[in-house]
């Protein structure tokens, strides 16, 4: 899953299939991790994909997330990243997303297609 938070991007995966109580929170941007659970270690694996990782319990995760929405303040998500860098990022998000929701309209009035 990606969470796009005002000052945070995270995945979030089961790396462990189901076995674990623990889900694996990745980042792409030191201090990410910890600007939600800042007690957590974030681990530096540098050359990986998601560069900075944490191990945290399912239910903290979901807690954090929860939190992150009760404290919705605004009414324009991209108005609210204010960090320069990070608010363009999620313009390229936005607008990868407007385009391909144009061209879907245009196929098909927004039926999801198999691809």
């Amino acid at each position: 899953m990606w969470i796009f938070l005002n000052d945070a991007f995270y995945s979030v995966v089961d790396y462990t299939n189901g076995q674990g109580p623990n889900l694996m929170v990745r980042a792409r941007f030191k201090g990410d991790i910890n600007r939600t659970f800042p007690d957590v270690e974030e681990v530096h694996l540098p050359g990986r994909d998601y560069a900075w990782r944490a191990e945290i319990s399912r239910e903290r995760v979901a807690k954090a997330m929860h939190d992150a929405i009760m404290d919705i303040n605004y009414s324009n998500f991209k108005d609210s990243v204010v960090e320069n860098w990070r608010h363009d990022a999620y313009a390229d998000v936005w607008t990868a997303m407007y385009r391909e929701q144009s061209r879907r309209q245009r196929v098909n009035d927004y039926e999801p297609q198999e691809v």
